[in-house]
């Protein structure tokens, strides 16, 4: 804001340039019928990943999901884009692909990737939407955008003038909001896909289990096409991030520490055991006796911590950790068998021999990329970075291409 006063002889007038966000809105039922298919678009703003069969679902942060067959990971094919308004978690269970739509679960069959079908909508499912994303005084429309606007306004110091009311308005610099960042599986059935680290939806058996900033839901997908909404669970955490599905348990990663549940009871996940860390943002994967935590340091997360911390968790009460290892600014990260990829952000993905916890050590490295999120299928890694998604062969560990 910049101003100048214009003196005379009885008043005192102040010129102040802003910069205004107006909000776009739409209707709800608006947001529902821009649910549809697409051709295949550029992937600008690339997001988190999900996997089901020889299709990598791909979200384009607050605009939908690109449609990649990679059957030949060395060519793979954009199929289609769904457009999903104010989209940024997915999962894909059968042929049905769930996803937010600002505060809402949708569930679409995409069977046909190239004509989309939406079979159902639960309203109100992830209500921490209303703040990041913004929904209007009249709860029946929904901010969709916001539009800049450079003004200069002229008034006397000391007088509330009507305009500066007339809401809703943002100013340049407020956080209130958040404008984004950083193919079909033609066999039917319920089988789950795979996410990445990095992904607030999980799949477990019939039930998707998806965490907000404190808290963990519930969703029944037995009738994968009409998902029904079960319950809310209050984390005792704060800032919850990720959550990662292994055998009967949930890996909750959070920006204070990790969490383990059980889900054994699938409508009813209990919590066991908890390790708390430095605040830092913090994904983690699971496999066997141990669980894998990267800790990055961000303007999202704060602190100064980039590292890779190896847990043991065979007491799943009472998590242990064993090693760190100090990255650049790690983010998700897979394991296959014996090998350990992480994206460790702009300085690539990175390749490690974890066959020995105590000594986990670097076999290769593509640096190409600024790397986001990663999912591994024996041999073939799937890789979202800042400029799109990299399909990476690491059947040869110490040669990844």
């Amino acid at each position: 804001i910049t101003a100048a006063t214009v003196s005379s002889c009885t008043k005192d007038f102040v010129s102040e340039h802003y910069t205004f966000y107006r909000p776009v809105y739409k209707t709800t039922d608006e947001v529902k019928a821009g649910i549809k298919s697409t051709a295949p678009a550029t992937v600008t703003s690339p997001g988190k990943i999900f996997v089901k069969g020889s299709h990598v679902f791909l979200n384009e942060l607050d605009k939908g999901v690109h449609i990649i067959d990679f059957s030949n990971p060395a060519a793979p094919v954009n199929r289609a884009f769904v457009e999903i308004p104010g989209c940024r978690d997915i999962a894909v269970r059968g042929n049905y692909l769930y996803a937010d739509c600002y505060t809402d679960l949708v569930t679409i069959d995409i069977s046909n990737p190239q004509n989309v079908i939406m079979k159902s909508f639960i309203n109100g499912v992830f209500p921490w939407r209303y703040y990041s994303s913004g929904i209007a005084y009249d709860n029946n429309k929904i901010i969709v955008d916001w539009v800049r606007v450079d003004t200069v306004v002229r008034h006397q110091p000391g007088v509330n003038e009507p305009w500066w009311n007339d809401m809703p308005i943002l100013f340049s610099g407020q956080t209130a909001f958040n404008t984004g960042g950083v193919a079909a599986a033609n066999n039917g059935g319920t089988a789950n896909g795979t996410g990445g680290s990095m992904a607030a939806f999980a799949l477990l058996g019939s039930r998707m289990h998806t965490v907000d900033f404190q808290n963990l839901k519930v969703v029944n997908t037995s009738n994968a096409a009409e998902p029904v909404y079960v319950k809310n669970i209050s984390l005792p955490g704060w800032n919850i991030e990720t959550i990662y599905p292994f055998n009967d348990k949930l890996f909750i990663g959070s920006q204070s520490g990790m969490m383990i549940y059980d889900a054994s009871q699938p409508d009813d996940p209990a919590a066991l055991g908890s390790l708390e860390h430095v605040r830092t943002c913090d994904p983690v994967i699971a496999d066997g006796n141990y669980a894998y935590v990267t800790l990055r340091s961000g303007t999202e997360c704060q602190g100064f911590t980039n590292q890779l911390d190896v847990l043991n968790i065979s007491n799943l009460l009472h998590p242990v950790l064993v090693k760190t290892y100090l990255l650049t600014n790690p983010h998700g990260l897979a394991k296959d068998g014996n090998t350990l990829l992480i994206c460790d952000g702009s300085s690539g993905l990175k390749i490690f021999n974890a066959a020995d916890i105590n000594n986990i050590q670097q076999t290769s490295a593509i640096s190409s990329m600024e790397t986001y999120d990663v999912i591994a299928l024996s041999g073939t890694a799937i890789v979202s970075a800042k400029d799109g998604i990299y399909f990476i062969d690491y059947s040869n560990p110490a040669n990844a291409t």
